[in-house]
């Protein structure tokens, strides 16, 4: 069984940055693929970045390609989430999540579990 937290998340103006982080125990996630998903009111959630293998590869959607990036800790068992310069359709609940296995996926149904999520509110 892994347990994922979430933490980081508020409110910040448009233009801003946030620095999401999840902390996982219960398993080393440096060998399964690892991914933010966010979900806004009334949208399904949705891919945001993923991170897979000891080289570290990384995947964004293109909304946040530039702005964001996902990094690992494997010493300290940590995936975080950078983001810049926040849009209001940043707007969302942000999970982190494992992978079932170590491949790429931009799927939901390809992570075995998830965290409780953390709210990013960004005003214009």
């Amino acid at each position: 069984q892994v347990q994922l937290v979430e933490s980081g998340g508020g409110l910040v103006q448009a233009g801003g940055s946030l620095r999401l982080s999840c902390a996982a125990s219960g398993r080393s996630v440096n060998t399964y693929a690892m991914g933010w998903f966010r979900q806004a009111p009334g949208k399904e959630r949705e891919f945001v970045a993923g991170l897979w293998g000891l080289v570290m590869f990384t995947r964004y959607s293109d909304s946040v390609k530039g702005r964001f990036t996902i990094s690992r800790d494997n010493t300290r068992n940590t995936v975080a989430l950078q983001m810049n310069s926040l849009k209001p359709e940043d707007a969302a609940v942000y999970y982190c999540a494992v992978g079932r296995t170590n491949r790429a996926s931009t799927m939901p149904s390809d992570y075995e579990y998830w965290g409780q999520g953390t709210q990013v509110t960004v005003s214009s």
